[in-house]
């Protein structure tokens, strides 16, 4: 492999190689240099940070006598593909991998992972040539990068052998320049999909099976707008929504999936509490009732359907943890094809682009949780605490008729939606407490001790998305263990844990960081903000140049200090307002889970 990042200016340019061995090579305004390390390396994967939309095309085009700094402009200033600048790029063969995909950007990644976020005061609008001084700088700037983008491939190691694995299981449809590809685009080649042109998006259909009385309004609603009846435009046909309760409870019915909770925060504890989830809820359905995208030309996703049911058998029935988790491994590349087709039909720009199939699976498993929630009120003291867009929590009766009869509605109901082709069923897991604000934010322990946590407020953090993990920690433990705020925030004096970073968009020229009575300017794209008590220090604000007046960061505090650089295995200092963190954390508290 080979790792690798271009810093480009108007008069000079420069990349950093470096090989998963640690051999590294620096080439400073040498495209004969460049071209000959290109040739001896050009079977190996190139690896980068929007390596995909950016430094692919500086290279090919320094290899190609192009003027780097014009490729540059094309992409980054006029926002235009690379490819559009030439089609002399595609004579030039590159296998590369991008660890940019859904991530916020390098410097936000580095940040999470608590590493030195500094960017280089060399700026790349000089209108000479750089001085030695400045080519330094930018090489260790640029060799910081690309240790980054290392440690961040390392950290999403999976991710990567996971198409790995799917380009070895599919070589004769998948080339190895699928890697840098979406999930979506992947699945749709190992479908053989070919793009279509349907007329019928919204001319969708109802399972023929759904048994809906109580309910039957919500079904009549998707009737209503069946054919697009109402003539709306897409962007208002897919924005409407019905408000209704069901169960007692407030539910939204639209075209994005089903979502309903109490509008107060719930604790439920004992007794029968039940999460039922539907097994591979789109999935299951879309093969049960033959709603695969109509642009595929072969079998291969149904046939991965099978290979993963087999395999999650073998996991389930596996003695070892060993043998758990070789089988769990085993599945991912086929988990990524199953879950991506349901985006992919909705996606213009895709091959599996088929939005009526779309539609027809999202209306109908909406309208197949309602029929179940219609059966189980019957139920001895049924209590519905959320539905989500593939499964609910329930509470009945703490007693055998009670669970014998939730186990009769679900099995009937299994037996009402399975087909020959695909089986839909639930999967069962009890409850000893659950802590819920919201349908997006909850936390609930099964009886077996473990942990599901659900929501930017009680969710686990991790390397690659670390943002006032210390407020996260706070309100768990106080749900959880009854841990007061004021003693996780008190007890902690590791710096990063207290960190909140912050981006420049593009839609703003610079920030303004307020020290008493001046400010201090900076156009950094990246900052690691953290509280503070200092009298000196105020907001941080981003500021447009033709308002002047600037706008606070959301989620930062009126008195701030910024630290840029790694604060891994770093102290808080005196002046870190461990209080800012305890009232945020506590309000969280209030809001969200009503304590």
């Amino acid at each position: 492999m080979v790792f690798y990042d271009f810093e480009v200016f108007k008069y000079d340019w420069l990349v950093v190689l470096k090989k998963d061995t640690g051999a590294t090579k620096i080439i400073v305004n040498n495209s004969t240099e460049l071209t000959k390390y290109y040739e001896e390396n050009k079977s190996e994967l190139w690896v980068g940070c929007n390596n995909k939309h950016y430094d692919q095309f500086i290279l090919k085009g320094i290899m190609l006598g192009m003027n780097p700094k014009e490729i540059n402009d094309h992409i980054i200033l006029k926002g235009n593909n690379g490819y559009s600048f030439s089609r002399a790029f595609n004579t030039i063969r590159l296998v590369q991998y991008d660890i940019l995909d859904k991530f916020a950007g390098l410097k936000t990644l580095e940040g999470f992972m608590g590493l030195n976020i500094k960017e280089s005061d060399v700026s790349f609008n000089i209108n000479r040539q750089l001085t030695e001084a400045e080519i330094q700088e930018t090489i260790e700037y640029c060799m910081h990068d690309v240790n980054s983008t290392i440690e961040v491939f390392i950290y999403n190691s999976n991710k990567f052998n996971t198409k790995y694995n799917l380009y070895k299981l599919y070589k004769d449809i998948l080339t190895v320049n699928d890697l840098s590809e979406t999930d979506a685009r992947i699945t749709s080649k190992i479908m053989q999909c070919e793009r279509t042109t349907y007329n019928d998006e919204f001319d969708y259909f109802f399972n023929p099976n759904l048994k809906l009385e109580k309910y039957k309004c919500v079904l009549e609603w998707f009737e209503e707008r069946r054919g697009n009846k109402l003539k709306l435009n897409s962007k208002d046909y897919y924005a409407a929504s019905l408000e209704i309760d069901v169960a007692g409870v407030p539910h939204t019915f639209g075209f994005g999936g089903l979502h309903g909770a109490p509008k107060e925060p719930i604790i439920e504890k004992g007794g029968a509490l039940f999460h039922i989830d539907v097994n591979n809820y789109y999935p299951s359905f879309l093969i049960a009732w033959g709603l695969v995208t109509r642009s595929a030309r072969n079998n291969n996703y149904t046939n991965i359907y099978n290979i993963r049911k087999e395999l999650k058998m073998k996991q389930l029935s596996a003695k070892t943890k060993e043998e758990k988790k070789k089988y769990k491994e085993m599945q991912m590349p086929y988990k990524l094809v199953l879950n991506a087709l349901s985006g992919a039909m909705k996606d213009e720009t895709s091959n599996a682009y088929d939005p009526r199939n779309n539609n027809c699976m999202c209306i109908n498993c909406q309208l197949l949780l309602l029929d179940l929630i219609e059966h189980l009120e019957v139920i001895p003291e049924f209590k519905l605490i959320q539905s989500n867009t593939d499964g609910l929590i329930i509470k009945i009766a703490n007693t055998d008729e009670a669970f014998e009869m939730l186990d009769n509605i679900v099995y009937e109901w299994e037996t009402r939606f399975s087909t020959n082709k695909a089986e839909i069923k639930f999967a069962f897991e009890q409850i000893s407490i659950i802590y819920q604000g919201d349908v997006n934010n909850y936390l609930f322990v099964d009886t077996d001790g473990n942990i599901t946590k659900i929501g930017a407020y009680v969710k686990d953090l991790n390397d690659m998305d670390y943002d006032l993990p210390i407020i996260n920690k706070a309100i768990v433990n106080k749900l959880l263990y009854n841990i007061s705020v004021e003693d996780t925030i008190n007890k902690c004096n590791e710096l990063k844990e207290f960190q909140k970073i912050v981006k420049l968009s593009k839609n703003y020229d610079y920030v303004e960081h307020e020290k008493g009575t001046s400010k201090e300017h900076y156009t950094y794209k990246c900052y690691r903000v953290f509280a503070s008590n200092r009298t000196e220090d105020g907001r941080l604000l981003k500021v447009k140049k033709e308002k002047g007046t600037g706008e606070k960061f959301a989620n930062t505090p009126n008195k701030c200090f910024i630290d840029n650089g790694n604060v891994n295995n770093k102290n808080v200092p005196t002046y870190l307002d461990k209080q800012w963190y305890i009232d945020l954390a506590n309000k969280r508290l209030h809001d969200k889970f009503g304590i």
